[in-house]
């Protein structure tokens, strides 16, 4: 970019696609398709975008459940210039407190947080009311390189891939995945710094953060008590417009609310790639490895997620998520045997989506998700199978493809 000249509200510093945009301060791949509608107001540029699945989800087996509720997710970011560098102020919101409820939704092998002073399992817990507050600016320093700061309220540290709401990989698949707390369960923290550097191409980003997962009160600000106690870093590479690749490190002091005196280490990488196939088809994927390693027990916890979302047209798409976790008797709450007993489990899931129509800017579209649980002989007894199956029926509302107008 020449910095004599002003930026496109599309671009940010040293002309980077909005597109690459993805959750908190992360990077996607500059392909990665964008369902957004953009409103320009004089010096401001408004995008707001989300998604919204109205589901029915069955979960099989002796710990599953059913489920009608409806996980959702609104953003709006407003952006401008400010001297030579652009500001953006980003606010995310979700009503899933109320459509969801705090014991979250059914989910075989979930595991993170706590409900009533227990911890949850097999259920996903909430998104909070407020998912992010925050501030970004970002200026270049020098012809091909920026700096950025993120103040955040509520925000994302630089740990782990984007989050799986916002990833292209998994646009259409209504559940979380059950490695969300070994790879990206920090995307919604009470207190976020993040500073970083980068060029077009590579970013290198440092955070300090309130470490605490949220609470189960989803509709208040998690500060009592806590303060930025913990630390990450975070480096991205973005080596053409079809990729991303990106590699972490954490320090969490005393993430869980019901073991306050024990804290761990999270790293991880991920790959993540969208390929334009044609008219309307694109081919997402992620390949994503994090760990977590409670301080005290010389114990690395990994998982491994492959999950892919490909459009055949502007009307029908196909996705699917593999992924394969090391999990605790603890996490599991698998009363029996000791707290520290490991179990490898694993899930298969495979969707279809089928778009039903487009009004005042909004799509919707019907989808069936399927899934397989892959369960050791050892928890047959607490789940009632090896293989307990779960299927979600729902039909997705978000913004149809990217909309510009000007008032």
């Amino acid at each position: 970019m020449d910095m004599q000249h002003p930026m496109n509200m599309n671009e940010g510093p040293l002309g980077i696609p909005e597109t690459r945009m993805g959750s908190g301060t992360s990077w996607l791949p500059d392909a990665s398709p964008m369902h957004a509608a953009h409103v320009r107001l004089g010096d401001w540029t408004l995008m707001l975008h989300g998604d919204g699945f109205l589901q029915y989800d069955r979960q099989g087996g002796s710990r599953g459940g059913t489920q009608l509720g409806f996980v959702n997710w609104a953003m709006a970011a407003a952006t401008r210039s400010l001297g030579r560098g652009q500001l953006q102020l980003r606010a995310m919101l979700s009503a899933e407190p109320w459509t969801i409820g705090s014991g979250g939704y059914p989910l075989l092998l979930q595991s993170g947080e706590s409900y009533g002073g227990a911890p949850l399992h097999d259920r996903q817990h909430p998104h909070d009311l407020f998912m992010e507050l925050s501030t970004l600016y970002q200026r270049p320093v020098a012809r091909d390189l920026a700096l950025s700061i993120y103040l955040a309220p509520v925000g994302e540290p630089a740990v782990g891939p984007v989050a799986f709401p916002h990833r292209p990989s998994a646009a259409d698949d209504p559940l979380a995945p059950i490695s969300h707390h070994w790879q990206d369960g920090t995307h919604i923290t009470f207190g976020v710094i993040t500073a970083g550097l980068f060029t077009r191409a590579m970013k290198l980003e440092a955070s300090w953060f309130n470490g605490r997962e949220p609470d189960d009160r989803r509709t208040n600000f998690d500060y009592a008590g806590r303060r930025l106690d913990s630390y990450s870093a975070r480096w991205t590479l973005d080596p053409g417009p079809r990729w991303s690749a990106s590699a972490w490190y954490a320090y969490l002091q005393s993430p869980e609310g019901l073991h306050p005196d024990e804290s761990l280490h999270r790293l991880g990488a991920a790959l993540l790639t969208t390929q334009a196939l044609g008219a309307g088809e694109t081919w997402s994927s992620a390949l994503i490895y994090g760990a977590n390693s409670r301080i005290g027990t010389g114990r690395l916890a990994s998982s491994l997620v492959l999950e892919s979302t490909l459009a055949l047209d502007a009307s029908n798409s196909v996705f699917g998520r593999l992924e394969y976790v090391q999990k605790s008797a603890e996490e599991l709450v698998i009363p029996s045997v000791p707290a520290s007993a490991e179990y490898a489990v694993g899930a298969l899931a495979l969707g279809y989506l089928r778009a039903i129509g487009t009004m005042e800017g909004m799509s919707a579209a019907a989808g069936v998700r399927g899934s397989v649980n892959l369960i050791p002989a050892s928890l047959e007894a607490a789940y009632g199978s090896r293989v307990p199956k779960g299927v979600a029926i729902y039909l997705r509302l978000r913004p149809a493809a990217s909309v510009d107008t000007s008032m």
